[in-house]
């Protein structure tokens, strides 16, 4: 017997705003009619793949969980391909039992439940004689005529109990260079060489610059990210524009922890800086050690449209300061006072004084009151 040649596709729907999908899997039965639909498509687009056995997974997914490291979601269908004999047939819908999931990374996480595009990953494993000419239509004909027919879109809304704009097969290639260009339109152009190196070069380096010129990088293992303090510090703005700094420098890291975090990737703080720790809370950044001989104060400062933005364990005038933590959304909030309140005896920010200009390296902070 030849060896076996793993090749990736997916089925991508476009989905109608309204109403929302009934269901983003399907129960072991319910995608065999879907399986053998999608198996007729295929063998339309790609002649020779009767030579091949098909696996798909019935889970809708969004792109950012189809695009994670080691491609999670075609590795678990080739993991359970593993478990089935050659023989068990050649094409093979992955479902749902008692609405589980074989695997973890086939599962649609309901974070993404209102995403407009989803996908249906496809496994196609191939003999080795078979695999290279199978391989090239793969990535030649389905960008350019990968249309699903008129009765796989019929059954996908069925299964599924959604409407449908649109189906198309895409190669993952096809997939990488698509999400390149939407997140290049929508102001991600910088987060995305990081992803890029993650998912096709795990082992090397790779280093930017986000928008406002904060420092990142892919260290191989994580998305390492400068902290606002850290930024400000560095770049050290014109004192009256400093606060605005942080504040910007805040929104800018709350929304590429989002991101990297949905491609599951890990996030680290730059250069392995001591005394900081990233957790999906927020960021700690330990600045001194404790002082026993006074008792530490909670303070929280804000920032319009971002809410708190920074939490101060330090002493009662908020002068010297012993952790700053930064939320990286309202969620992540109680964690961080959870933790902040392990090491002092405060449960919460101090609502009795505003803050005074607060000097944390640098950092001068605004007045403002504690916002709930």
């Amino acid at each position: 017997m030849s060896a076996i040649v793993i090749l990736h596709a997916l089925l991508a729907c476009e989905l109608s705003p309204q109403p929302a999908p009934e269901r983003l899997l399907l129960e072991r039965a319910g995608g065999d009619a879907l399986a053998g639909a999608i198996a007729d498509d295929l063998q339309r687009l790609l002649p020779g793949i009767e030579h091949a056995r098909l696996l798909l997974g019935t889970g809708l997914l969004d792109a950012t969980e189809i695009l994670r490291p080691g491609f999670a979601a075609h590795a678990a269908l080739a993991e359970l391909g593993l478990r089935l004999p050659r023989g068990h047939g050649a094409v093979i819908a992955i479902g749902a039992h008692h609405g589980r999931m074989p695997a973890a990374a086939l599962t649609p996480a309901a974070e993404f439940s209102d995403a407009p595009m989803r996908y249906l990953p496809l496994l196609i494993e191939a003999e080795a004689e078979h695999a290279d000419a199978l391989g090239t239509r793969l990535e030649q004909v389905l960008a350019n005529a990968g249309e699903a027919s008129a009765r796989s879109a019929d059954v996908l809304m069925r299964s599924y109990g959604l409407r449908l704009q649109h189906a198309r097969y895409l190669s993952l290639t096809d997939l990488l260079a698509l999400t390149c260009v939407q997140y290049e339109h929508a102001g991600f152009a910088a987060h995305w060489p990081l992803i890029e190196a993650a998912l096709l070069t795990p082992a090397r380096r790779e280093a930017t610059l986000s928008p406002r010129g904060a420092r990142w990088q892919w260290t191989g293992a994580h998305v390492a990210l400068e902290t606002p303090r850290a930024f400000v510090a560095r770049t050290q703005p014109d004192p009256d524009a400093r606060v605005h700094a942080y504040a910007a420098a805040v929104f800018e890291l709350r929304q590429a922890a989002a991101l990297f975090r949905a491609h599951a990737l890990s996030l680290t703080a730059l250069d392995d800086a001591s005394g900081v720790q990233f957790s999906p809370a927020g960021v700690i950044e330990i600045l001194r050690a404790p002082d026993a001989r006074a008792a530490p104060g909670l303070h929280a400062c804000t920032a319009p449209g971002l809410g708190i933005v920074a939490l101060l364990l330090g002493d009662s005038a908020a002068r010297e300061i012993e952790v700053l933590a930064t939320p990286l959304d309202a969620a992540g909030l109680p964690v961080l006072l959870a933790t902040l309140a392990a090491r002092s005896d405060c449960t919460q920010p101090r609502r009795d004084a505003p803050l005074a200009e607060v000097d944390v390296q640098g950092m001068p902070w605004p007045r403002a009151p504690l916002r709930h």
